[in-house]
């Protein structure tokens, strides 16, 4: 059995395939994953993968050449480093190269000593950027954070407090919207985990089988289009906290091989034979009841009981009208805040109709609202007539649209939207559209495969 260790994917982008070929076999002997790209347009498609750590970028390739892809990369060379790869010698490619953002620049025929070394550097580098972000990382006024002061959320609040400095699993329950994801955050941020991986995946977002890659990864030829090794989100995890959401909705034959990780810590790749042995902790939602789906075949009682050493409830918000007043004034806060709308307000009588309504999308359902009448109302002071104005998520006008009263898919509508919206706004770059929205990369690039977007030719 081999304990596990993270092999860096490097992406080596050339048209030539002779140099494509030498520098794969070099880095495959070293222990590195390779990618290969043969013109600009599939290097810089590649670069898009946060999986890639390291690209080695030949200037002079068809369709797009290396300095184009290097300045549309240029956002996110501490993320993942580029070595510039040329047969020119002359300072000027250079000199713009390393003032693009370039890590190092390498000439051909080039010593491949040299390219490792500098591989070697450049990552080396990363991982430094990366560790110091981590260790650094104070929550901004804008960060999605628990904001609640009745007795059932200071109960949840308590509870985090206590659960968090263990590397037991949690189970957080709670109808959707209510925060699940936000309650996952707070304890990997608050555990000796902290400055390690959290990674988060959607159990319910994906097939089966593409969720077994995704867990577990998957070997070169294990299935149709397995074309090169992939590295699970298990592997990537590896020290720190894997959040695994809408488990309830995990298929039965993947239950058992998750029960194996969490009693063992070791599994196999799809198709591999080699037994890896990761360190993860792990924090599971639902907003199914579990008891029930145990009942009907549906869900495995040894996995429930593994999972369930601590059970976080999280309460709907028409439990806790007390909270929606001050919500409100931390949505319109951040809201005011990301629009430079300083009069953004509510009336009184707006708050007022705000707490007496079920609010049957919970704080997800809020926000939603909030911000749509914060635009009707110009980013001023928001009446009740500019919450009126607005369908309700489960409204009439609402179930013809979408033919459907299901709030998941209401909500799942409207998610979709937006994220296209701040795609296409931030002319699909992925980091600032994830900025805009508020969310990490890895979280955008989940929901970009989730509703299956793609850009517009």
């Amino acid at each position: 059995m081999a304990k596990f260790s993270y092999q860096p994917i490097v992406l080596i982008a050339d048209d030539e395939p002779a140099i494509r070929t030498n520098l794969r076999l070099l880095l495959e002997s070293e222990g590195y994953q390779v990618r290969e790209a043969a013109d600009g347009e599939q290097a810089a498609r590649l670069l898009q993968d946060p999986d890639v750590a390291l690209c080695l970028l030949d200037l002079k390739m068809p369709g797009r050449n290396g300095m184009e892809v290097l300045r549309g990369h240029a956002d996110r060379l501490e993320e993942t480093p580029i070595i510039v790869l040329t047969a020119y010698g002359g300072s000027a490619a250079a000199i713009e190269a390393m003032k693009l953002g370039a890590y190092d620049y390498l000439t051909k025929p080039f010593d491949f000593d040299e390219v490792l070394f500098s591989i070697r550097r450049a990552l080396k580098q990363r991982a430094l950027v990366t560790q110091v972000q981590s260790l650094s990382h104070r929550p901004s006024e804008d960060e999605e954070e628990l904001v609640g002061r009745s007795p059932a959320m200071l109960h949840v609040f308590k509870t985090i407090g206590r659960v968090a400095p263990t590397h037991e699993p949690v189970l957080i329950v709670g109808e959707s919207g209510t925060g699940k994801e936000l309650v996952a955050n707070a304890i990997h941020k608050n555990s000796p985990r902290a400055g390690q991986p959290f990674i988060k995946v959607n159990s319910a977002a994906l097939s089966p089988a593409l969720l077994e890659s995704e867990l577990f990864g998957h070997e070169k030829g294990a299935f149709t289009g397995a074309v090169a090794r992939r590295i699970g989100r298990f592997e990537h995890a590896h020290g720190g906290t894997l959040f695994l959401d809408e488990i309830g909705d995990l298929d039965i034959d993947l239950q058992a091989k998750l029960l194996r990780v969490l009693q063992t810590g070791q599994f196999e790749r799809v198709g591999g034979e080699e037994t890896l042995q990761v360190d993860v902790r792990i924090l599971a939602a639902t907003n199914r009841d579990l008891p029930a789906r145990i009942a009907e075949g549906r869900f495995r009682e040894d996995l429930f009981y593994r999972l369930n050493v601590v059970t976080i409830e999280l309460p709907p918000l028409r439990q806790r009208r007390d909270d929606i007043p001050l919500l409100a004034e931390h949505i319109l806060g951040k809201l005011a805040r990301k629009y430079a709308w300083p009069n953004l307000a509510l009336s009184p009588q707006a708050l007022t109709h705000l707490s007496a309504r079920d609010w049957p999308g919970n704080v997800r359902e809020l926000q939603n609202v909030l911000a749509r009448a914060a635009i009707l109302a110009r980013g001023r002071i928001i009446s009740v007539e500019d919450i009126q104005a607005l369908p309700s998520p489960a409204s009439p006008a609402n179930e013809a649209a979408s033919g459907s009263l299901l709030l998941r898919d209401i909500l799942a509508e409207t998610e979709q939207r937006v994220i296209r919206q701040a795609l296409e706004q931030e002319k699909w770059n992925r980091t600032r559209a994830a900025r805009l929205l508020g969310i990490s990369r890895r979280q955008l690039f989940d929901k970009i495969r989730q509703y299956g977007l793609q850009e517009s030719s």
